[in-house]
């Protein structure tokens, strides 16, 4: 998988601290073990674990399962779900038009660790409450049916782990398969439902037979396995496309990580049937149907009018599921009527964090798009600016683009991978949650955080299809962070700044960000704004003439530049960008 921290590259330390999540913190990243695993007690007489893979141990084996286990624990799944999250994302069908099942339960799980990792590492407090902690963050941060079906399942957990031991495991895993259950308006077999029920059932039995934690657990997990396989036969949706339930296969991949950590072994879980093909199965995007929006959205309401919502939403479409309490709560469902679902929440409590995503374009999104293809969008003020940027076949974008107007240069692009050029460090924030939204979608977006379109067009010099999307995008990075970039404008308003006192309409250069220069000549301050530049070295300046530049600017800049920096090397284009008649980089 594309994953520049497993590729062992390095990132270029200008960026390192201002890396954008979505390029150094992928969702699918896959993150190491940290630390050694402490002092711990061993139970007598456990087997090794037997799951159809590759075992490796790795450690000792837990007695029972603390507060510190379940910190690992958490990590554990993090990983491994983003390690499957492409996958599992591949296995989903009807009934639940959720492609993103991999995607969703992998980003549910990440905001359960971070609430998590947001309190102190107490080694000393009770399981119940690092697991509630969990099952809190899941809840607020639950993606999708899968995710928020997840988020309820870790609650039920919580709710009766207790002390950690064997027995109070296995009554937790029982409890969160009911609660999953009871949380969904329609249970339909063949789904998490099943796997979920079967492996509680599993790790019953295996507690009634005195098993320690690690016998609870293995057996839980061997017995996910074999339910999981079943839900091929369960639902005509998955025997039609011949594959496992999407969500279920996320669970046995959470129950793997738990196994892992108390066993101390490593399992690689076989592949699962049909995910390596299923971009071309006809039976793999099964269109929503007539309930086309999925809405989301957390609510503040009482037990009683949170009831009376279920009936009301009931009505109204499907994929219903409502989990949390008792004060907030996850709603999810499918409708054809958005603005019905949404008032209901209105008349429950307070809704808020509401989403809403057109399904139909999702999935659309997804048949049309090459996932192997690359594209670039770039923010851009100017024709000139544009013209250039096309000529590069990069989207442009108008400077200071809503999110929906990112997203829809995404979408343009028609690539499975793609790389944003901001140009702006306001439009750079709007850029990382387009990015997040297109993740949705099945588009790998990453942010590229130049500041300048200078820095833009320096990235765009040193892009090479032929090297993994990270690398190159990495390369891109590097080349724009080494280009300096300045502008050169017009004061709008008495300022006191590092170069001192500048009144309304003072000639001012400002050097990635900060006022260097004031004067009253445009010439003179570009000459000396390139004296400065050239000062710090340099080899390739480039010239970016705004719409606001007089006849004859680029003439004295260019004869300066010949006279006084033999050496370097110069190109002059028209930006046409609005308030800056001149904008510089060097390289």
């Amino acid at each position: 998988m594309d994953n520049p921290a497993s590729a062992g590259t390095k990132l270029h330390p200008r960026w390192r601290a201002t890396w954008p999540e979505y390029l150094t913190c992928p969702a699918h990243a896959q993150s190491g073990r940290t630390g050694d695993r402490p002092s711990l007690a061993r139970a007598p007489g456990v087997q090794p674990r037997w799951v159809s893979g590759l075992t490796t141990t790795l450690g000792g084996v837990l007695e029972v399962l603390d507060a510190a286990a379940v910190r690992r624990f958490a990590e554990r799944a993090v990983t491994a779900l983003g390690r499957h999250r492409v996958e599992i994302d591949q296995l989903n069908v009807y009934p639940v038009p959720d492609g993103d099942t991999g995607t969703n339960m992998h980003l549910t799980m990440v905001a359960a660790r971070d609430e998590l990792a947001v309190h102190s590492d107490d080694s000393a407090a009770p399981p119940g409450q690092a697991a509630g902690l969990l099952a809190r963050g899941a809840l607020m941060g639950a993606r999708g049916n899968s995710g928020v079906i997840l988020a309820q399942l870790l609650r039920g957990v919580a709710d009766l782990i207790a002390d950690g031991s064997a027995a109070s495991v296995a009554a937790s895993l029982a409890e969160g398969a009911k609660a999953a259950r009871a949380a969904v308006a329609r249970p339909v077999e063949g789904t998490i439902l099943s796997v979920a029920d079967a492996a509680a059932q599993a790790a019953r039995d295996a507690a009634l037979r005195a098993g320690s934690l690690a016998d609870v657990v293995s057996a839980a997990l061997a017995k996910a396995v074999r339910a999981l396989a079943l839900t091929t036969e369960q639902l005509p949706a998955l025997s039609a496309a011949g594959v496992v339930d999407a969500g279920g296969r996320g669970l046995v991949v959470i129950l793997d990580a738990l196994v892992g950590e108390v066993t101390g072994e490593e399992v690689e879980l076989p592949p699962v049937t049909g995910a390596a093909v299923l971009m071309d199965g006809p039976a793999a995007e099964e269109p929503p149907g007539e309930f086309g929006y999925e809405v989301q959205y957390l609510l503040d309401a009482s037990e009683p009018a949170v009831e009376r919502l279920r009936t009301a939403l009931d009505r109204l479409g499907d994929s219903l599921v409502v989990v949390g309490g008792p004060q907030t709560w996850r709603v999810h469902i499918h409708v054809a009527d958005v603005g019905a679902a949404i008032e209901a929440g209105v008349r429950a409590g307070r809704p808020y964090q509401i989403g809403v995503t057109d399904l139909a374009k999702q999935v659309a999104g997804r048949q049309c798009l090459d996932p192997d293809a690359r594209g670039v969008v770039v923010v851009s003020a100017g024709d000139g600016l544009d013209a250039i940027f096309q000529a590069e076949k990069a989207v442009t974008v108008s400077a200071n683009p809503s999110t929906a107007e990112l997203l829809a240069a995404i979408r343009r692009a028609a690539a499975g991978r793609v790389v944003v050029l901001p140009n702006d460090p306001d439009t750079q924030a709007v850029a990382t949650v387009a990015a997040g939204e297109a993740y949705h979608e099945g588009i790998k977006v990453r942010v590229v955080p130049t500041r300048s379109p200078v820095q833009a067009i320096a990235a765009l010099a040193v892009r090479d299809g032929e090297r993994r999307f990270e690398d190159d995008v990495i390369a891109m990075a590097e080349a724009a962070g080494k280009c300096r970039f300045a502008e050169v404008t017009r004061a709008s308003r008495e300022a006191l700044t590092v170069a001192g006192l500048c009144r309304p309409g003072d000639v001012i250069a400002l050097v990635e960000g900060e006022v260097h220069l004031i004067g009253d000549d445009l010439d003179r301050v570009c000459c000396d704004l390139i004296d400065r530049l050239l000062g710090g070295g340099g080899e390739l300046v480039t010239l970016l003439l705004g719409a606001e530049a007089p006849e004859g600017l680029a003439d004295v800049v260019t004869a300066h530049l010949a006279a006084a920096w033999p050496f370097a090397e110069v190109q002059c284009l028209t930006g046409g960008q609005p308030y800056y008649p001149l904008i510089v980089g060097v390289e």
